[in-house]
């Protein structure tokens, strides 16, 4: 029963598996053999949709005043980067309020992404 079980595993292969050697020695595996050819269109898939989850997290799970704070600091939207006393000044806080504020909402973010 024990030759049943693993006769079906038989065929798996990881991608990781050497599967020989190089001119100069080193061990290729079967993923250096089929990787993509071009891989800047995969990190670019990879990019919009980390995007795209980062902009739905936004949306998601920030305050309005913490949206403004990350929308201004960072240049989201079309808008143009702004320092931490820029915002501060235009919104009337103190800059180390914004930066409180910053922080908080960019840690909303990482826990809604992660």
């Amino acid at each position: 029963m024990l030759f049943r079980a693993n006769k079906k595993y038989s065929r798996e292969v990881s991608l990781y598996e050497p599967i020989g050697v190089d001119k100069d020695g080193e061990s290729v595996t079967l993923v250096d053999v089929v990787e993509m050819d071009n891989r800047e269109i995969l990190d670019t898939i990879i990019l919009s949709q980390d995007v795209k989850e980062l902009y739905d997290a936004y949306d998601k799970c920030l305050k309005d005043n913490e949206k403004m704070v990350i929308r201004l600091r960072y240049g989201l939207f079309g808008l143009q980067e702004k320092t931490q006393r820029e915002i501060a000044q235009m919104l009337g806080i103190s800059r180390s309020y914004v930066s409180r504020i910053e922080k908080k909402a960019i840690e909303k973010l990482r826990q809604e992404i992660g």
